[in-house]
């Protein structure tokens, strides 16, 4: 079995929140893992909650619409999410440097923020070499092996202009070890420059984590299966992924068929891994980069959901030069016999199984074998059909479920679309037995009907706990423009709000007994590195 997202001597049933931290409040354009964040925890424990869900961690690019699941690394931080304030209590930054105006509360405004977080980030790195205090950075990459091919690679891509590294001259890109030692040493001062920001942006993050602990605050991470193409991961593990042997590009790429959110499917474009390997070389070191990823995951994040796990039962295979996931085909995956292994290497890990999307017996039998809870969302729910499986009296107790996720509308939003039929409405109203067409308490309707079921976990988007319309959307699969960009503004982070979702939360036995009562974040504190 799979390990219980709760403690085993705690209650079962526990809710949580969706916030990712690019959506928090700071006055930098961009949540960061600083104070803003250690106030969202107080303001979890003040609402009676267990957990605090988020996206992943991972660098974005605008290249690829600054989307989290399509990363230059599957272990590195993302620089934006370090605190300048945080850092200017080192010493690292100075109080002018850092204040700022004009970015906006409500969207990310990706290009004028990297720029400002990028001035920082030089600024800092300038003040900590003056300290001569390498031996933190040694101390760093011993824990952190992984971060020299990462700020290698980063180097790299700056000699490049960017250019992906299946571009890059041949000995290069292949590895060959006269040409890394030699570019290692040539870029010796970048490479230590973005080694001192993953350290900056760890130690931050460690510091973050375990006040979520002390708090009673578990975090649930988000795995994305797949990596992107031009990637640390890839170009280091070439062997693992399948490419092709002289270019480095892929034979075949990642998407999903025709769904609920895309009629010509989804074609996201990342190497398929080399499951199948007939060579044991392969097979161990593809076991060993996912052993070393997993228990990098279940490190940082208390809970880690996989995104797209029907993929471990069997994953759609989009040759490359297709321009849409229509022309794909089912291969088999892995299977239980890779969770098995892992688990033989890293102990009983607390996942959430990604199950949605085309669904069959093989996937539900594989999370169900392992104790995994599945993912239940209500939007998908009121299609008319009583046996549908997103029906909270269709539940079993180990699942999640959620109003919608980072994929979905938000339910106000889904509720006023004019896609949405009015007897869907109607149907979804007298689900939660509500005989009204008012669109302005639908959110609460789904809290109330998510909160209710017998689910263990109840997890709701922050933009479903205030009621936002679709103009809070996260992310519109499909589009590559406008996503990943809304912030929730501090003002509506209140009081008043935690003692409305403390209620519900009590109401429906999900309350977190163990949030600690004590002192709350001291944002002059001296916390963070």
């Amino acid at each position: 079995m799979g390990m219980p997202l709760k403690p085993d001597n705690d209650s079962r049933r526990g809710a949580g929140i969706l916030l990712p931290i690019h959506s928090l409040p700071s006055p930098f354009g961009i949540g960061n893992i600083g104070p803003a964040a250690f106030a969202f925890i107080d303001f979890l424990a003040d609402a009676g909650q267990t957990y605090w869900q988020i996206l992943p961690l991972g660098p974005t690019d605008s290249a690829f619409g600054n989307s989290p699941y399509m990363s230059c690394s599957s272990l590195a931080g993302n620089p934006l999410f370090i605190s300048p304030e945080l850092l200017q209590k080192k010493s690292l930054l100075r109080q002018t440097e850092i204040t700022v105006d004009g970015f906006s509360e409500y969207l990310v405004e990706y290009p004028r923020v990297t720029d400002f977080n990028t001035k920082l980030l030089r600024l800092a790195w300038q003040r900590f070499t003056s300290r001569q205090t390498d031996s933190e950075l040694e101390k760093f990459k011993e824990k952190n092996p992984w971060v020299c091919d990462y700020a290698l690679f980063l180097s790299l891509k700056k000699r490049y202009r960017q250019a992906p590294w299946y571009t890059w001259p041949k000995e290069i890109r292949f590895r060959k070890s006269r040409a890394i030692a030699q570019a290692t040493t040539e870029l010796g001062d970048e490479i230590n420059y973005h080694t001192f920001v993953q350290y900056l942006f760890f130690t931050q993050w460690e510091a973050l984590h375990q006040y979520a602990r002390e708090k009673g605050i578990r975090i649930i991470g988000d795995l994305p299966i797949y990596v992107a193409l031009d990637s640390v991961d890839v170009w280091v593990h070439q062997e693992i992924f399948e490419l092709q042997t002289t270019s480095g590009r892929p034979k075949s790429v990642a998407g999903v068929p025709p769904d609920y959110f895309s009629p010509t499917g989804q074609l996201w474009g990342n190497p398929l891994y080399r499951w199948h390997a007939r060579s044991p070389l392969v097979k161990k070191h593809l076991y060993g980069w996912w052993q070393h990823r997993l228990k990098a995951a279940l490190t940082m994040m208390d809970v880690v959901r996989i995104d797209h796990f029907r993929g471990f039962s069997s994953y759609w295979s989009v040759p490359a030069n297709e321009k849409t996931a229509i022309n794909g085909t089912w291969k088999k995956g892995p299977g239980i016999s890779f969770f098995r292994e892992m688990e033989d290497r890293l102990g009983r890990m607390a996942i959430i199984a990604e199950d949605l999307g085309i669904i069959t017996p093989e996937v539900e039998q594989l999370r169900d074998e392992l104790g995994y809870p599945g993912m239940k969302i209500l939007l998908f729910a009121f299609d008319g059909n009583t046996d549908n499986s997103y029906l909270p009296h269709n539940y079993t107790q180990n699942c999640v479920v959620y109003t919608g996720t980072h994929d979905n509308d938000t339910a106000v939003g889904w509720y006023l679309s004019p896609t949405t039929k009015p007897e869907t409405r109607r149907r979804a109203k007298r689900q939660a037995n509500q005989n009204n067409d008012d669109a302005a308490s639908f959110h609460r309707d789904m809290i109330y009907l998510a909160h209710s079921s017998v689910a263990d976990t109840a997890v709701i988007p922050m933009q479903d706990i205030l009621g936002f319309g679709n103009d809070c959307r996260m992310n519109t699969p499909g589009t590559g423009k406008g996503n990943w960009r809304w912030r929730c503004a501090d003002r509506f982070i209140t009081d008043e709000l935690a003692v409305q979702l403390h209620d519900v939360t009590v109401f429906f036995n999900r309350l977190n007994t163990k949030t600690a009562n004590g002192d709350r974040f001291d944002p002059t504190s001296d916390t963070g590195m």
